[in-house]
């Protein structure tokens, strides 16, 4: 069965239009046909979180939503997200804490962080890891990924705090 469909999205702010197979999946749409290699195949089961974009501000898995169904939506990608300088605060601090180190869940990290980010509320440490949670890395230990978002959150709340 090779059935395929016209579909019209934009990803990261630009209109694409192209035709795809019926049951492609669209992280692998995003990485084939785009060329936006970021999001990453892992489980290919929505466990793990590689495979994580941003369809019309909410995160989802790549690997369990097909590309027709992104039909008229807005898709970020972490290639996106990071040309706007959406997350450049948080990517900072992920550098300078070592919470990148294999760099496989670094992309899908980082977008569940900066949808947490969006609630602008403090989070304990224990709320941090429960959120972050789906996404699974196997050579930090999350702590200092924990440590990188808490940094973030903290210092974007501090001025909302202030009296």
């Amino acid at each position: 069965m090779n059935e395929t469909i016209a579909i019209t999205l934009s990803v990261n702010g630009e209109r694409v239009e192209r035709t795809v197979k019926v049951r492609q999946h669209l992280v692998d749409f995003l990485r084939t046909e785009l060329g936006l290699t970021g999001a990453h195949l892992g489980c290919e089961h929505g466990v793990c979180g590689a495979c994580t974009v941003r369809v019309d501000g909410r995160i989802v898995r790549g690997c369990l939503m097909l590309a027709v169904q992104a039909d008229g939506a807005a898709v970020e990608t972490i290639e996106g997200v990071t040309a706007t300088r959406e997350i450049a605060d948080l990517q900072q601090e992920f550098v300078g804490r070592n919470a990148a180190q294999c760099g496989f869940c670094t992309p899908g990290m980082l977008l569940t962080a900066t949808e947490l980010l969006q609630r602008a509320k403090p989070m304990d440490r224990s709320a941090i890891r429960e959120y972050i949670g789906g996404n699974f890395c196997r050579c930090t230990g999350y702590h200092a990924i924990v440590d990188a978002i808490e940094a973030v959150l903290n210092r974007r709340l501090a001025p909302k705090l202030r009296p």
